[in-house]
């Protein structure tokens, strides 16, 4: 693909680019499958299975609806529901309607995406009724999705035909921590998208294969996930639960028959390090988002030889992946390679002037082709970040540092500037530290990553308290959640006089992130989990004791968050715990008391109190079950008498 020459960022004013060969966009890709193979499956999500047939049947008859709406090029459309047929149906609904995709996490504070609408200028949003409910939005702007069911004969005559969007136009707006405190919406075009599912030498998917789809819509690694399979007659397959645990992911994987699937970093570390079988079944695995750990992909693939495991990297801005890497057992010696590019996408290696360095030597990683067309109106920062190069034309500078070795392969070095990454989401300190100092007990804050590239990294806040006040960690962690995502919220924090200062006058983060464990982390679980000892035998004085249940789930959360939690009112996420975490807990929980704790319901009740009341509900429903049940030799002999 020849890259655009322009630098221009709002989607008023997209960069021109060039389609790729054949079907220009995913939508005519779709209608294409439907055509040749309607009676295939294309989304299963052990509810609702949708055909081909039945999907783009669905897709026109709500496209129809959103034209009579207003919805034509240009318009954004938000989309707020639940993993499943819905999502599905609703991207290729507004696709065809002509306009473009703001996906939305249904995990987000309301007030975070109540900003991005307001951000990104949406009129109508389409979602589940709960969801859009708590958006409090005018009947106008908003459009509940009804339950997807199979089209009735004749439906696929109905509404708008297949109408291939502009490849140059935008396709979907993803949201991204921005450096000053205001997320940013990356402008990804129809081809990009075409180009990434589509490459030959990238993630090959054909008819018979299932893909497992588990990230949220909002994340980018849901490009892959969703159009892949259906760009090249795939199908779907959707975990029954919208949180499952490890446990039921691996059921759903087994009863669906998956064959591949897209998994950010963190999560297959995890994966790996407790043995999963899931890799049992699946026969290719993209992992994406951060460093891959060579230890965690050589136990793979020692336990499972024939399975494809690629190394992924791309920031948003190259639509998901520029690079692929297959990995095999030798990688595994050292830091597993990042690979090459594909898919249309070119790479450069380039020192602070922007020149060329030598094979092996460390530079900026610098993309070309696939790229995005800037920021949703912010024109300066595209023109700052996607600039014309002397014989790369238009370019992405990433920010990463890389070396390549004489074959082409990348190899991945760290970061050129403050941004971070947690469990797969990018963060940029700036944004959370812009909303730390608009609380009224902080007067500054700095926030850094402890513990980078491991699994249990976490993102550490460091405060000056505001003059006459000192801050309770618990209550800044409370009030940051009501306006970030759960991955921007910090799960340790140190209260201090000063921040520490490099000669330059900057904030000297190597210097807090070298620091000692905070001690106002061990203060926020004080707070909430009491004093640090065993669990209690019998009437303590101070915290109450925790009783027979509450004891076992004390246990599985001491191991998970490795530290000791000793009291009922103990809340999971003040004391550093995240969704991973609270699978393997839900898992951990299912072996000792023998009882399936929903992870939605885990996430919803995060106190040890809490939990263990479920638990003891679950645990007598089935034992309330099981006196039911009739004894059929009794039932026999005594055919008048109840059964006890």
């Amino acid at each position: 693909m020849t890259p655009s020459r322009s630098t221009a960022g709002p989607a008023a004013a997209p960069p021109a680019a060039t389609p790729a060969a054949g079907p220009a966009t995913v939508p005519a890709l779709v209608a294409r499958q439907a055509a040749e193979r309607p009676e295939a499956l294309a989304v299963t999500d052990g509810t609702t299975t949708l055909t081909y047939r039945e999907l783009v049947a669905n897709a026109r008859r709500l496209a129809a609806e959103l034209t009579a709406r207003g919805v034509a090029p240009g318009s954004a459309v938000g989309v707020l529901c639940a993993r499943g047929s819905r999502i599905a149906v609703a991207h290729l609904a507004v696709w065809w309607a002509g306009g473009h995709v703001l996906p939305l996490d249904p995990a987000y504070p309301a007030a975070r995406l109540t900003a991005m609408l307001d951000d990104a200028a949406v009129r109508l949003t389409l979602g589940d009724k709960a969801l859009l409910a708590e958006l409090d939005l005018t009947e106008d702007r908003s459009l509940v999705l009804a339950d997807i069911g199979p089209a009735a004969t004749g439906d696929d005559d109905h509404g708008p035909g297949p109408v291939d969007p502009d490849p140059a136009a935008t396709a979907i707006v993803y949201f991204t921590s921005g450096s000053t405190g205001r997320p940013k919406g990356v402008l990804v075009p129809h081809h990009a998208v075409t180009e990434l599912v589509t490459a030959a030498d990238g993630v090959a998917l054909r008819p018979g294969d299932r893909m497992l789809v588990r990230t949220s819509a909002g994340f980018d690694l849901s490009t892959l996930e969703l159009w892949g399979p259906l760009a090249n007659g795939a199908a779907l397959a959707v975990p029954t639960a919208e949180r499952p645990s490890a446990e039921e992911l691996a059921r759903d994987v087994e009863r669906f028959g998956v064959t591949h699937a897209v998994l950010a970093t963190a999560l297959f570390h995890q994966l790996a390090a407790r043995g999963s079988r899931i890799f049992g079944v699946l026969r290719h695995v993209v992992v994406g988002g951060e460093a891959l750990a060579a230890e965690h992909a050589g136990a793979v693939l020692r336990t499972y030889p024939w399975l494809e495991l690629v190394n992924g990297y791309g920031p948003t801005e190259a639509t998901t992946f520029a690079t692929l890497h297959r990995v095999r057992p030798a990688d595994c010696a050292g830091p597993v390679p990042i690979g090459r590019p594909f898919g249309g996408t070119g790479a450069a290696v380039l020192d602070q002037d922007r020149r060329p360095v030598p094979d092996g030597t460390r530079g900026e990683l610098w993309l070309t082709g696939r790229l995005a067309l800037g920021y949703l109106g912010r024109p300066e920062l595209t023109a700052e970040r996607f600039v014309e190069l002397p014989g790369l034309g238009r370019a992405y500078g990433t920010g990463d540092l890389v070396s390549r070795r004489p074959d082409g392969t990348l190899d991945f070095h760290g970061r050129l500037d403050d941004q971070v990454k947690v469990r797969g989401y990018r963060i940029e300190p700036g944004e959370v530290e812009h909303a730390l100092c608009g609380l009224p007990e902080v007067a500054e804050a700095a926030v850094v990553v402890r513990r980078a590239g491991r699994e249990d990294a976490a993102l550490t806040a460091f405060v000056v308290a505001a003059e006459g006040v000192r801050p309770a960690p618990e209550s800044l962690r409370r009030q940051l959640a009501e306006r970030l995502p759960a991955h921007l919220v910090p799960t340790a924090w140190t209260v201090l006089d000063t921040l520490p200062l490099t000669g330059s006058g900057k904030v000297d983060r190597r210097a807090l992130a070298a620091e000692e464990e905070p001690a106002e982390a061990a203060g926020a679980v004080a707070e909430t989990a009491g004093p640090a000892a065993g669990p209690a035998a019998g009437p303590a004085a101070g915290p109450a004791a925790l009783g027979p249940i509450e004891q076992v789930v004390a246990a599985a959360w001491s191991r998970a968050l490795e530290v000791e939690v000793t009291t009922p009112e103990a809340e999971f996420f003040a004391l550093g715990g995240h969704s991973l975490l609270a699978m393997w807990v839900v898992d951990d929980l299912r072996e000792d008391l023998g009882v399936e704790l929903p992870l939605g319901d885990f996430l919803n009740r995060p106190t040890v109190a809490g939990q263990a009341a479920l638990i003891e509900r679950a645990l007598l429903a089935a034992a309330s079950a099981e006196s039911a049940e009739p004894d059929l030799a009794s039932a026999g002999a005594h055919p008048q008498e109840p059964t006890r």
